[in-house]
C-alpha cells in the first residue's frame, strides 16, 4: 500500500492574501477546516502587530494551521513545531512541504520536554480542552523557561476553559496579560512575564515531576498482580479495556513461548507490556505508538516492575514500521480502530516484514475491525489464524505463519 491511509482532505486558508494548503487526517483536530479559535488567535497576533518574530513556537501543532501560517507571514523567522502525536509531526512536515516553507523545524515533544532551544520571541498553542488543569497550568506557565527577554505567550482555549485560565496566570507572578479577547466560543490571552526568568527552572523536566499522574493503582488479573502509575489523558487508569483484557489472557495461554525480541504497539498506560514482562520476560521489548505520553507511561510502569531499563525500546511514530535490530518475536497490541481499515491492514503487512521465522502476531480490537482483517489475512495467505476468540463485543487473532 503506497497511498497515505492516513489522509482526510485538503482544506485551504486564505491567511493575509496568502492562500495556504493543508492536508488533514481525520486523526487530527479539526480536520475538515481551519478550527475558528486557530483564526481568531491568528487574527489577534497579526493585529497586534507588536514586533517581528525571529523565532516562534507552535506548542501542540496538530498539523501545522498556526505555526506554518506564522513562517508564511515572517518569512525569516525560525519555526518550531511539536506534537506528541506522531501523526500530527508527519502531517506538519508534510505541510511544511506542501507549502514551500523552509526554516521550520518539526519534531515529537511531550510537552515542553523535548524542546530544541529556550529563546522563542513568541510561544502559541491552541490549547486542548481536555488537557487537565495541571497540563494546562504546566503549559501557560511553564512557557517563561521558553522565552527570550520580552517575548510573548498566545493561547486560546475553548470558552468553558477561561475562568481557569484567567485564575492560572493572575496567581502566577510576573505574568502581565497584554490582550484578552472572547469571541465565537473562545478566550484569547496574550501575556508576557515581566520579571525575566523568575523562578530558577525546575531540574527535572515535565514529567519526572508528574505534570500528567493520575494516579497509583495495584492490578489484579487471572494470576497477575502488579503496580502501576497511571496519566490523565490515557484509558485504562484504574482497569483494563476488555480488549487489552483479552491481549494479557491470550499471553497467558503461549507464556512458554521463548521471545529474544518483543513488540508492543498502541501501549497505553502499559498494561499488556507489564504483563508480557512478568510472563514472558523477553530480552527486548520495543514499545511503539503515537503518542509519547502512552510511551513514556508505559516504559516507566515497566521499570516499576523491574525490567531493566535497558531491555526496553521506544518508537514514537506512525505504524509499526520502525527500525529493528533483529527480526521480532512477539507483536501483542490493540488495533486503533479509529484510524480505519486501511490502516490496521497496513500495520498487519508491517508486522509481517519483521516477523521471525517462528513468531507470533497478538491482536485485538472489537469483533468488525477484527471481522475485516481476518478477510484481508484469508485473502493474502500469509499467515494462518491459530486461535479467535470473542468476548463482550471485542475480539482476538492469534496468528503465525501459514
Amino acid at each position: 500500500m503506497d497511498e497515505d491511509v492516513y489522509f482526510h482532505k485538503t482544506v485551504t486558508y486564505r491567511a493575509w492574501k496568502h492562500s495556504l494548503q493543508f492536508r488533514t487526517s481525520q486523526e487530527l483536530f479539526s480536520s475538515h477546516d481551519i478550527d475558528i479559535g486557530t483564526k481568531l488567535l491568528l487574527r489577534t497576533i497579526v493585529e497586534a502587530d507588536y514586533s517581528k518574530y525571529q523565532c516562534i513556537l507552535d506548542v501542540g501543532c496538530g498539523y501545522g494551521p498556526l505555526g506554518l501560517t506564522l513562517k508564511n507571514l515572517h518569512k525569516d523567522s525560525i519555526v518550531h513545531l511539536f506534537d506528541r502525536d506522531a501523526l500530527a509531526v508527519e502531517y506538519s512536515r508534510q505541510n511544511a512541504g506542501l507549502n514551500g516553507l523552509d526554516g521550520v523545524e518539526i519534531y515529537g515533544s511531550l510537552g515542553y520536554d523535548d524542546i530544541r532551544r529556550a529563546d522563542f520571541d513568541l510561544i502559541v498553542a491552541n490549547i486542548p480542552g481536555k488537557a487537565g488543569e495541571s497540563v494546562i497550568s504546566y503549559l501557560l506557565r511553564e512557557a517563561r523557561y521558553y522565552l527570550a527577554s520580552g517575548g510573548l505567550a498566545a493561547i486560546v482555549v475553548v470558552a468553558p476553559l477561561e475562568t481557569t485560565v484567567t485564575k492560572i496566570l493572575e496567581d502566577t507572578p510576573g505574568v502581565e496579560i497584554v490582550l484578552k479577547r472572547t469571541r465565537s466560543g473562545h478566550a484569547v490571552f496574550h501575556y508576557r512575564f515581566t520579571d525575566a526568568k523568575g523562578s530558577p527552572e525546575p531540574e527535572q523536566n515535565g514529567f519526572e515531576r508528574g505534570v500528567y499522574h493520575r494516579k497509583n493503582v495495584t492490578i489484579r488479573l487471572e494470576n497477575l498482580e502488579y503496580p502501576m502509575q497511571t496519566a490523565y489523558g490515557l484509558p485504562e487508569f484504574d482497569s483494563l479495556s476488555y480488549a487489552s483484557e483479552m491481549l494479557v489472557k491470550a499471553l497467558h495461554s503461549v507464556r512458554d513461548l521463548t521471545v529474544h525480541r518483543a513488540v508492543v504497539f498502541n501501549p497505553g498506560q502499559g498494561h499488556v507490556a507489564v504483563a508480557l514482562w512478568k510472563l514472558i520476560r523477553p530480552e527486548n521489548i520495543t514499545l511503539v505508538d503515537r503518542d509519547l505520553l502512552a510511551l513514556r507511561y508505559s516504559r516507566l510502569n515497566l521499570t516499576l516492575n523491574e525490567c531493566p531499563p535497558e531491555c526496553i525500546d521506544i518508537s514514537h511514530q506512525v505504524g509499526i514500521d520502525f527500525e529493528s535490530q533483529g527480526k521480532v518475536d512477539l507483536f501483542v497490541g490493540v488495533l486503533r480502530e479509529e484510524e480505519g481499515k486501511n490502516a490496521t491492514f497496513l500495520a498487519l503487512d508491517q508486522a509481517v516484514d519483521k516477523l521471525s521465522a517462528s513468531g507470533m502476531i497478538i491482536v485485538s480490537a472489537g469483533s468488525t475491525a477484527i471481522t475485516r482483517l481476518v478477510a484481508y489475512v484469508e485473502s493474502q495467505g500469509l499467515l494462518r489464524i491459530k486461535m479467535r476468540e470473542r468476548w463482550r463485543g471485542y475480539s482476538l487473532l492469534v496468528l503465525e505463519w501459514a
